[in-house]
């Protein structure tokens, strides 16, 4: 991976994106007293849980360890998913995280580690942690060591409107990219935006190019190249070929460029007010669609990504992962008590009926209800093969490239080449 320290560069580019400066960041982070003259142990807990019901969900769980739990105060800092990243990388910098953090694993995590800032939970999590679901905990075991604790997984696919693509006489949901596109096009000619897109945040347009490169180069592909440093095989430059046929038909709301994901004129909202037939996102979808729309209700379908005609890659195999947390080192043991009261099966199953999240404690199971939800689970179960969020896998400084140069063909600035040579070049300085 490189040096884990963040560049000077990068940390001052970070701080300037979340609009942090270096006083500020003296104040942010590993802030709790771990055990004041008072008696109280108060522990700060950043996570991206911004959305309804899941906010005040999480907040009433706070409460409720808190009553538990006398001499604990939580802090809870709430941030949305781009200003979050970027004050994390600027927090991972200066060398102080806070207590309890939001963590995707993979390659972030994985730097967090190495710079000697997380917790080790393998001892501290036994007899809790190791039981709950493997898919879900494998972001988080980096050299077979347990550095999180999982409170969600799931994957992306496609949401769509049935009622939409009935208008526009599009029967099942596609199973490959030509019939995907035919549908594209069926629904322009009725007069519906096919696609929604939060051009602004650049995560939601590389998940269409990571899910083409896995279906045109395969998935062992994706991670050969994160090993060799080298993207600009011929299965990665076909899948910006065939994000760029999607490109060429127009197929997003309009503005795009410049919509975020979960605000009121966003992506998440022109698919809950039935404003667009499809948008590809993960498993939280329906509850971000309610929040920031109407949603759709019993018109709301899911579909996994289509098949790629003679790509290396299987419609079975899936991209995603999960929500976790994990500790900054020397976290009071508190912080990892309210871990394993966040990972019970009451909390989980708290969770799985009022928030929407797939269940990773077994026991929770039975209370996924939801018949989408249900489809998700049912995909990954039927998964033959798992990848990571490129942006999370990877280094950051290469998971942000990813972002950027994949947002870069959809504006039209890059070609499907100079996407793959981007990818490279930073993979090869990150060396």
């Amino acid at each position: 991976m490189g040096d884990p320290a963040l560049s000077r560069r990068g940390f001052l580019a970070a701080s300037a994106a979340a609009g942090v400066s270096m006083t500020a960041l003296s104040g942010c982070g590993g802030d709790s007293d771990g055990g004041s003259s008072s008696g109280t142990t108060t522990i700060e807990w950043w996570n991206i849980s911004t959305t309804q019901p899941t906010k005040d969900v999480w907040a009433g769980l706070a409460r409720q360890f808190e009553a538990q739990n006398p001499n604990v105060k939580i802090k809870i800092v709430q941030l949305e998913n781009d200003p979050y990243k970027s004050k994390m990388t600027a927090l991972t910098a200066s060398g102080k995280l806070p207590d309890i953090f939001h963590t995707w694993g993979g390659g972030v995590l994985k730097q967090q580690v190495d710079a000697g800032l997380v917790e080790d939970l393998t001892d501290r999590s036994k007899g809790w942690g190791d039981g709950l679901l493997e898919v879900a905990r494998e972001p988080y075991l980096l050299d077979e060591k347990v550095y999180g604790i999982p409170f969600d997984i799931g994957m992306i696919g496609f949401w769509y409107n049935k009622a939409l693509f009935k208008r526009a006489g599009v029967g099942e949901p596609p199973t490959t990219w030509s019939g995907f596109l035919d549908a594209v096009r069926k629904l322009k000619s009725a007069g519906i935006t096919p696609l929604a897109l939060a051009g602004k945040e650049k995560w939601p347009g590389m998940y269409y190019w990571a899910y083409l490169a896995m279906r045109t180069a395969g998935i062992d592909a994706l991670r050969k190249a994160n090993d060799d440093k080298d993207f600009t095989g011929d299965g990665f430059v076909q899948a910006g070929q065939h994000l760029q046929e999607l490109v060429d038909l127009q197929p997003f709301q309009k503005g795009f460029l410049g919509a975020a994901y979960n605000s009121p004129t966003g992506q998440a909202a022109s698919m809950g007010n039935g404003k667009a037939a499809m948008e590809l996102m993960g498993q939280w979808a329906p509850v971000v669609e309610a929040d920031a729309g109407k949603g759709i209700g019993a018109d709301l379908g899911f579909f996994p990504f289509p098949a790629v005609e003679g790509g290396q890659g299987a419609l079975t195999e899936v991209f995603g992962g999960g929500g976790g947390h994990a500790l900054r080192k020397g976290a009071p043991q508190a912080a990892v008590d309210f871990l394993k009261f966040f990972a019970s099966a009451t909390t989980d199953t708290t969770l799985v009926e009022k928030t929407g999240v797939l269940p990773v404690v077994p026991a929770a199971e039975s209370a996924l209800k939801d018949p989408n939800l249900s489809a998700v689970q049912a995909q990954l179960k039927a998964a033959t093969g798992f990848q990571l969020y490129l942006d999370q896998a990877y280094a950051p400084a290469v998971g942000q490239e990813v972002n950027d140069s994949v947002a870069g063909l959809i504006a039209g600035s890059k070609s499907a080449q100079q996407v793959t040579e981007s990818i490279t070049k930073v993979a090869k300085e990150e060396q």
